[in-house]
């Protein structure tokens, strides 16, 4: 019994911390979309928050049409790449 809630509870508890691992920077992508990520979250897209998903090893802001993706790489340093309205895309010019 107790090693079931001892699960249950790990279960719980780590989306939640793997989104604390979430890095500061701020991006320039396409579209003139601003990307702001303060550590641990939230994600900003244009000043407004976005819904924020860890998919594999990396993160995904989601906003209306607008998709960053990012992770943190082994040195430290963040790539970012983005996806608009109609399949637009590219990398975003990260600032950390």
């Amino acid at each position: 019994m107790r090693t079931i809630l001892l699960s249950s509870a790990l279960v719980l508890i780590t989306p939640a911390a793997a989104l604390a691992k979430v890095p500061f920077f701020n991006a320039t992508c396409g579209g003139g979309i601003e990307v702001h990520a303060d550590e641990g979250g939230p994600v900003y897209i244009n000043g407004k928050e976005a819904k924020l998903k860890m998919v594999g090893d990396a993160y995904e802001a989601k906003l209306g049409n607008d998709s960053i993706d990012f992770f943190t790489n082994p040195d430290g340093t963040v790539t970012a790449s983005w996806t608009g309205k109609h399949g637009a895309n590219g990398i975003c010019q990260v600032d950390e």
